[in-house]
């Protein structure tokens, strides 16, 4: 039902956060992609991704109206309490999942490259 909220207020966040990386650094004058910058922008288009696709799997299912109140379940008051837990639930879990495969990508990505070419081949 409305567990896009979830993952979308998050994007929305984390978008504000890189806008004023992005600012910052333009002010400062340095390079176009410095680090953190780019890893922001790798979880940024993977919630806005998943917003994405979670929106149109929830109009296909007709629990996304274009009428308010938008979502099915706020029509009936007694519905209120299965979308806050659906929220609170999955909505939360899977930013946590894409939150938490970005950050595992991004250690990964840092322990490699850091490395020296020296270490990263086997001694003879």
């Amino acid at each position: 039902m409305a567990c896009v909220i979830v993952p979308a207020a998050e994007a929305v966040i984390v978008s504000v956060i890189l806008k004023k990386m992005k600012r910052r650094e333009a002010a400062a004058g340095r390079g176009p992609r410095p680090g953190w910058t780019r890893k922001l922008e790798w979880l940024c288009r993977a919630l806005w991704g998943g917003v994405f696709l979670l929106f149109i799997e929830h109009v296909w299912h007709g629990e996304i109206t274009f009428w308010p109140p938008f979502l099915t379940a706020m029509e009936n008051p007694a519905d209120l309490e299965a979308m806050l837990h659906e929220m609170a639930t999955v909505g939360v879990g899977m930013a946590l999942f894409v939150t938490g495969a970005w950050l595992i990508v991004v250690l990964i990505i840092d322990r490699f490259h850091g490395r020296e070419p020296s270490e990263t081949t086997p001694a003879r």
